[in-house]
């Protein structure tokens, strides 16, 4: 049974909390954009904890306001040996705007997703707040935030390059990635009397570096140089080019120390640390949560994205997709950190045992849900391997993609008395699960794993994202060509079939993407709706710092070829390559029409609005138009349409 949770159970967030610890002083006070809920999947928790772990006295600020006269920023004194600040669990421009730039009307880390408590840019606001109240005393910054604006960055809301974090914030320090291990080291550093401002050669660090000030040595690094903010301001050409460096060498498992010049400064990167073996990621994952939110929260009413997570179990960090519109493997990794059976095993425990639970864990995931303990079979040649992705453009032969200790493990947790079902919440790579693409894989294995999943963690749709049609616009998102998605439907299908299950299969898609046009969208809508698909789980490409995608759509370039690349850009382009999605909307008919007449697309055209056949309007939008037993697979079809191939120069 779950042991009686008092206030002390929580990190203090004000004075009198703190004295009931009996405290005099604090050694740390962290600072977030987020709601404190005390849960491993929440950054700010596994840094107060980890410190806390550590002996450390720990305080954190949730949700400052900035609005008044700053008296959360004073409340708790200085330190003993840093602030640390972090925006959340989201870049705090994400959580307050939509793709289209308006304010969105929820914040899903703030109780009853009230909008408001979170400024742009949290992270420089509250450090340049901290470094004018307390001058002396070091601000160190992390988080999603920091990770992702660590070099010079095209910010889409401000439509500019910006600086580092570090020249914006005024922080003393950057701590990117996941932030165990550096700060273990700063920690250990600083309790031996180094001062903050020589600690400059800890890994998985950033710092500004003076002109009057040398370049620490460190004789185990290799070096290079980027362009500078200002190459970059002037020479977009430039500014994609560092891209391919930073890419490379922060995914790298020796990788060289970054340098850009800002200004006058020196922006210096350190290597990353290597991928937390299993007994540190175990560590972090077994400290003391009480997996809940605090208690102040408890009358302002539910924090929508605690209540999303709070019976899932991620089980492991890092991804090694690599998609170019995706930030998590520049903030975890492209390399898997996986938890013990064990440790997976007593949080899902923990998590029956609270009072509220129901018998069902929301989902057994991570990143994407099917990568666990997946690694390469030769480490020597991942030791020396610069790519991005290791399943794009084809698996990588060294990657061990075997699905059975994660199928063990789904068996494992079912085994539970009081577990009554576990959902697989994650994204799965479907496109793994294919034969044809995973060719080195052991097929059954793949089948059981696919089986395991519809019969017994899914409840009514399978979500998986081929993200486009389109074979060149995949080939830049790093997604394989979309034939392995009709591959995955016949598998789908098939077992559907065998175990009268009834499931449907909801596919997410993008639009506006770097090298997407409108015909690419036209294409999309006829194939997937000739595959009996009416699209709901649709979204506008968002360009966010540290992504290729990104760097293609402010510099027009691709960062590994130089290459010129077109990317939608307009509202007016935006918007019309979206209304593909929803071909089957009455207002959208004419347009439809008249669009694909211009371009000379009948063929299109007799897909998507046929004259005879009108059975399609009959269909609410967001049900799929064939269920399982007379779904036929589009390259099956004998009356299947013949796209024309356009020509691209």
């Amino acid at each position: 049974m779950q042991e009686e949770l008092r206030l002390s159970s929580w990190l203090p967030t004000t004075n009198k909390e703190v004295k009931i610890r009996g405290w005099e002083y604090l050694d740390v006070i962290l600072f977030s954009g987020d709601a404190y809920v005390d849960h491993p999947t929440f950054g700010p928790a596994v840094i107060g904890r980890l410190l806390e772990s550590m002996g450390l006295r720990v305080a954190i600020v949730p949700q400052p306001n900035v609005n008044d006269n700053l008296q959360d920023f004073v409340k708790l004194g200085k330190p003993r040996l840093f602030f640390g600040v972090t925006g959340g669990c989201m870049d705090p421009m994400i959580s307050n705007y939509n793709a289209n730039k308006k304010r969105r009307d929820k914040d899903a880390y703030t109780p009853n997703g009230e909008i408001g408590f979170r400024p742009d840019y949290a992270s420089t606001v509250y450090s340049k707040i901290l470094k004018e109240k307390w001058p002396d005393t070091p601000v160190l910054i992390g988080g999603i935030e920091g990770s992702l604006r660590r070099v010079t960055h095209y910010d889409y809301w401000s439509d500019q390059l910006m600086p580092t974090i570090l020249e914006t914030s005024k922080a003393d320090m950057l701590v990117y990635g996941m932030g165990e291990q550096p700060l273990r080291e700063i920690v250990r550093l600083l309790e031996r009397g180094v001062p903050f401002n020589s600690i400059n050669t800890v890994n998985q660090t950033a710092i500004l570096i003076n002109d009057e000030n040398d370049i620490p040595k460190n004789k185990n690094w290799e070096d290079v140089e980027i362009a500078s903010h200002e190459t970059c301001l002037k020479d977009k050409k430039a500014y994609a080019s560092n891209f391919k460096v930073i890419e490379q060498e922060s995914n790298k498992l020796a990788a060289r120390r970054i340098f850009q010049r800002v200004g006058s400064k020196m922006l210096m990167i350190n290597p990353p640390y290597p991928t937390m073996t299993e007994a540190e990621i175990d560590a972090s994952f077994d400290l003391p949560y009480t997996r809940l939110p605090h208690p102040k929260y408890n009358k302002r009413g539910p924090i929508p994205a605690y209540e999303m997570i709070k019976t899932s179990i991620n089980i492991h960090r890092g991804c090694f997709g690599g998609c170019s519109f995706c930030t998590i493997s520049a903030h975890q990794g492209k390399f898997i950190a996986s938890r013990s059976k064990e440790s997976i095993l007593k949080e899902v425990d923990k998590v029956v045992n609270m009072p509220d639970f129901k018998g069902y864990l929301s989902d057994i995931g991570g990143p994407s849900a099917n990568m666990y303990q997946m690694k390469g079979k030769v480490q020597s040649i991942c030791d020396k391997c610069v790519a991005p992705s290791c399943i794009s453009p084809v698996i990588c032969s060294n990657l061990d993609t075997s699905h059975k200790p994660l199928t063990e493990l789904y068996q494992a947790v079912d085994s539970h008395p009081k577990v009554k079902k576990s959902f697989i919440g994650s994204g799965i790579r479907h496109d793994m699960l294919v034969p044809e693409f995973n060719k080195n894989a052991d097929p059954k294995e793949l089948d059981d794993y696919t089986e395991e999943v519809m019969t017994k963690h899914v409840s009514g749709r399978l979500k998986v994202a081929p993200e486009h049609t389109s074979d060149p616009v995949l080939k830049l998102m790093r997604k394989p060509s979309f034939s392995y998605f009709h591959k995955f439907k016949e598998r789908f299908d098939k077992i559907n079939i065998k175990n009268k299950l009834n499931l449907q299969l909801i596919p997410y898609f993008i639009s506006n993407h770097p090298a997407c046009e409108v015909e690419d969208m036209a294409n999309l809508a006829a194939e997937t709706k000739d595959m009996g698909f009416q699209l709901e789980q649709v979204q506008g490409f968002t360009p966010t710092p540290m992504t290729v995608a990104t760097v293609i759509y402010y510099s027009g370039y691709h960062p590994y070829t130089l290459k010129k690349v077109n990317t939608p850009k307009t509202r007016k382009e935006k918007d019309e390559q979206h209304r593909f999605f929803f071909w089957y909307k009455d207002e959208n008919k004419a347009w439809i029409k008249n669009t694909l007449n211009k371009l000379g697309r009948q063929d299109l055209l007799d897909v998507l609005l046929p004259k005879k056949d009108e059975k399609w309007r009959k269909n609410k939008p967001g049900k799929t138009k064939n269920t399982f037993n007379d779904a036929v697979p589009f390259n099956q079809r004998k009356n299947k349409v013949k796209y024309k191939k356009r020509k691209r120069k």
